[in-house]
């Protein structure tokens, strides 16, 4: 090769060297987890996170996510199969756990054990389980009264246990060692009177959200308060002593993003974890880098939070936060991925993946009007910006007055499935958008089998959903209208797509799902 040649494809190496240099890195963004995870309670050991958050009613519940860069999240465990065995977390005689079940989790890690506690307004019972092994467990758990509401578990450098908990009013009670109950004669004491302070005197959510640290020798607590005619803001108090004084500051007033506590990576770089609520899709997980002052933790850039962060892209969440299921199981596999939680505590004699292998068998085992008092649905998270879920439907083995199908699980709920009228099958698409259920349309099936799909768009919060079916799992028709998702807080969670069977006349009848495809894009129908 000539001299002049080589000069040549040099300088075009260097070139295309600079131009790989200067290529911008992928970041990532907030929110970091576009579906409902509200709560977060988060961790590091070592160079892997943790975090904890609230699922309510779902079960089971107190779901545990592990992560190695704080974007990209997977499943690792459950805390609880069933929370306890009441009424309200069975879905029998009329009651249900709505909104209610296992509310803001504290996750710690103390001595090569992992903890994780939370509290039920439905039992009134503050629980805690521990594991050496948070992927695997066994988890062990004891519960106690009272309720200690929005809770921080904390182990002190002395040995001593804590809980802080309350609403505006904010308390210190010290625990038995085994973590099963407050201590007779330990601390148990207000420590802050009036948390809501630093928002200002017309707050109309008190401060909650407790969550603890001792980070450089002090102790930091963070809550959220909601000063009336603003937006959910972050307050932050500081004291030498776990009991106090406390002096407090707003640390956060951007977007309503707000509610959690601190993170720091192996690098030393620190990030406040915090959550917005984000209309019908949940509340949603956000990072807000961190940098300190006078030994105050400063959160955000300007005071703002962020839109992009300098951390790894995220990857997307299927199929390690929601994932589709062609309920076909090797041996050896779990029965249920950990993306499934179940609407309540299941009955275990009404579902099987082994009476008809390949499918999901949802059995009616009672009466129920209505689908929000119906066991054994079976849930996944939706997500943003946009999602979609279709599954296959054989309805050969449902009776008189079943009703089948896939639901958009809230409140003001909506479904498109298959109702029999003694020996009629029609396909209907139910709405409760005005708060009862009405049957807004419906259409003949001859065959045996459907398929049904459930399209969200929470772009720009548009939090609307339509329904289809399909004959042949190609050419798709709409059915019903749109309907119009909206949060409540009667059921204080994010809208979730549900798999159910339940009958209005007698039990025994059951439906067989064949698969659930998810997808985060929305497709117009063929």
């Amino acid at each position: 090769m000539k001299p002049l040649t080589l000069q040549i494809l040099a300088m075009l190496l260097a070139a295309a060297g600079l131009a790989h240099a200067a290529a911008p890195r992928a970041t990532a963004t907030n929110p970091i987890i576009f579906a409902d995870v509200p709560d977060m309670a988060m961790l590091r050991v070592g160079d892997t996170y943790y975090m904890s958050s609230t699922t309510m009613h779902m079960s089971p519940g107190l779901p545990i996510m592990k992560s190695k860069d704080l974007v990209n999240w997977h499943l690792a465990s459950y805390a609880y199969n069933v929370l306890d065995d009441v009424d309200e977390l069975n879905l029998k005689n009329g009651k249900s756990a709505y909104g209610k079940g296992s509310w803001a989790s504290s996750l710690r890690y103390h001595d090569g054990t992992f903890y994780v506690s939370t509290f039920s307004g439905s039992t009134g019972k503050t629980y805690v389980y521990s594991t050496k092994d948070i992927g695997k467990g066994p988890w062990k758990a004891v519960s106690f009264k009272p309720m200690l509401h929005d809770h921080s578990l904390f182990f002190d450098d002395d040995g001593r246990i804590y809980m802080i908990s309350g609403g505006g009013t904010i308390r210190i009670a010290e625990l038995n060692a085994d973590l099963a109950g407050l201590k007779p004669g330990g601390i148990n004491q207000v420590v802050i009177q009036n948390a809501s302070a630093p928002a200002g005197p017309d707050v109309g959510l008190p401060a909650e959200g407790n969550q603890l640290f001792k980070i450089h020798g002090k102790y930091y607590l963070f809550n959220i308060a909601w000063p009336k005619g603003g937006m959910r803001s972050v307050i932050i108090h500081r004291a030498d002593k776990i009991t106090g004084p406390y002096e407090g500051r707003v640390g956060l007033q951007d977007q309503g993003v707000a509610q959690g506590g601190l993170i720091d990576t192996p690098q030393g770089d620190w990030y406040a974890y915090l959550f917005q609520d984000h209309g019908a899709v949940g509340r949603l997980p956000f990072l807000v880098p961190v940098h300190w002052e006078n030994d105050w933790p400063v959160i955000g850039e300007n005071g703002k939070v962020p839109a992009t962060l300098n951390l790894p892209v995220s990857k997307g969440l299927i199929p390690d936060i929601v994932a589709s299921d062609e309920f076909n199981r090797r041996p050896g596999e779990p029965a249920l991925p950990l993306v499934w939680q179940w609407n309540h505590n299941p009955d275990p004699k009404s579902w099987s993946l082994v009476q008809r292998p390949g499918f999901l068998r949802l059995t009616t085992g009672r009466v129920d009007a209505d689908i929000l008092l119906a066991r054994n649905m079976l849930t996944q998270r939706t997500f943003g910006p946009e999602c979609s879920a279709a599954t296959a439907l054989d309805v050969s083995g449902m009776r008189d007055g079943d009703c089948a199908g896939l639901a958009l699980l809230q409140k003001q709920y909506g479904w498109v499935g298959v109702k029999m009228d003694g020996a009629v099958k029609r396909i209907v698409m139910t709405s409760a958008e005005s708060t009862a259920p009405v049957e807004v349309q419906s259409v003949p099936l001859t065959g045996k089998t459907v398929h049904l799909r459930a399209d969200c768009d929470f772009n720009n919060r548009a939090d609307t959903a339509r329904f289809f079916y399909s004959l042949d799992g190609k050419a798709w028709t709409q059915l019903g209208g749109t309907l119009k998702m909206v949060y409540t807080l009667p059921h204080f969670m994010g809208y979730r797509f549900g798999l159910f069977n339940f009958s209005t006349k007698a039990s025994g009848g059951h439906a067989d799902f064949d698969f659930i495809h998810l997808t985060d894009k929305i497709t117009d129908p063929k």
